[in-house]
């Protein structure tokens, strides 16, 4: 999670990506709580890679820490100081990469249910796309065993999407085939890249096979943020989980389900929902708010929002509907 999230800014220019909530938590917490619940075992160690020690600070430190603590696990900071691929960001944790391990960008958020095979050698994690000649996938033999990635195919390889979440029976293989990556300076796209080093662990014979996840969804910009935030919804209604704090101020106002509504929120003659996220503190006042995602401490007032996104801090009053505010930003 070192990059700096710059396809979400302005959200993003106080807050680091993985930490942008969604339905009312974080990315990474619930992208760690969902792998967690895959795996169905206990986890030793969460190794957080970040970036530049001015962005990625003590309160993001701490926050990860308590993430890994939450789940009985030992947190570990390592940092990424320059842009060099996802191949270099996990040899920066070089130390924590030893017996079985869970590797994942902390972007995108899953549904996942599935029972891992762990008798292969390593697994990569796909989703099942109808376009498949815009990502990254997998190629199959008649094992259903991955022979070879490949990527934005321009004839049909496979239907399965490579999302970015991978697991290694003993991730030090990886390791050191990413080691000879980096000392032979082997780059694409500018950048060292973990394929690199699962192509040549498959050139050694080592077994991949494929976990499908249900549902992939993405946080790379506001408008898919904000379409993630809205199924987030959908799947934890289905789910019976309370979206809605019990000390909230509610004063003539309509509350639409499924909706987000953190502690200490105050709604004011308004309609909130569905598919709104509202975080703590915030004031809603004359206002219709629906699949939006506005976060913490924000004022809202005289407004019809749709489509939007509304940082921490924040003030907005006005006539306008599809909007993007980051931190501190105040429209009156």
């Amino acid at each position: 999670m070192a990059g700096r999230g710059s396809r979400l800014r302005p959200h993003t220019l106080t807050i680091p990506k993985p930490l942008i909530p969604v339905a009312g938590k974080p990315i990474v917490h619930r992208l760690v709580e969902d792998i967690a619940a895959v795996l169905n075992e206990e986890i030793d160690e969460i190794a957080f890679i970040l970036g530049d020690p001015a962005f990625f600070g003590d309160d993001v430190i701490k926050d990860l820490e308590n993430l890994a603590e939450s789940l009985n696990a030992k947190p570990t900071i390592y940092r990424q100081l320059e842009p060099k691929g996802t191949g270099h960001a996990i040899m920066c944790a070089k130390e924590s990469l030893s017996g079985p391990a869970v590797i994942a960008y902390a972007d995108t958020l899953i549904r996942a249910d599935f029972n891992l095979d762990k008798e292969a050698d390593a697994v990569i994690w796909t989703k099942v796309v109808e376009n498949p000649e815009a990502y990254g996938v997998v190629n199959l033999n008649e094992k259903e065993e991955i022979i070879e990635l490949v990527e934005k195919p321009i004839e049909y390889v496979s239907n399965q999407a490579v999302i970015g979440i991978y697991y290694f029976k003993d991730v030090a293989q990886l390791k050191n085939e990413l080691q000879y990556v980096l000392d032979n300076n082997i780059i694409n796209g500018g950048e060292y890249q973990i394929n690199d080093g699962i192509k040549r662990m498959m050139d050694t014979g080592k077994i991949f096979k494929t976990g499908t996840v249900d549902e992939w969804m993405d946080c790379g910009n506001k408008e898919v943020t904000v379409e993630t935030n809205k199924r987030m919804l959908g799947f934890l209604a289905n789910s019976n989980s309370q979206l809605v704090a019990e000390n909230i101020t509610n004063t003539n106002s309509k509350i639409i389900e499924p909706s987000f509504i953190a502690e200490n929120v105050v709604l004011k003659n308004s309609t909130v929902g569905p598919f709104a996220s509202i975080g703590k503190g915030t004031i809603i006042e004359n206002s219709t708010v629906k699949n939006s995602i506005i976060q913490t401490n924000t004022t809202v007032k005289n407004a019809t929002l749709d489509n939007a996104m509304i940082g921490n801090y924040a003030t907005f009053d006005g006539n306008f509907t599809n909007v993007s505010i980051g931190d501190y930003s105040q429209l009156k």
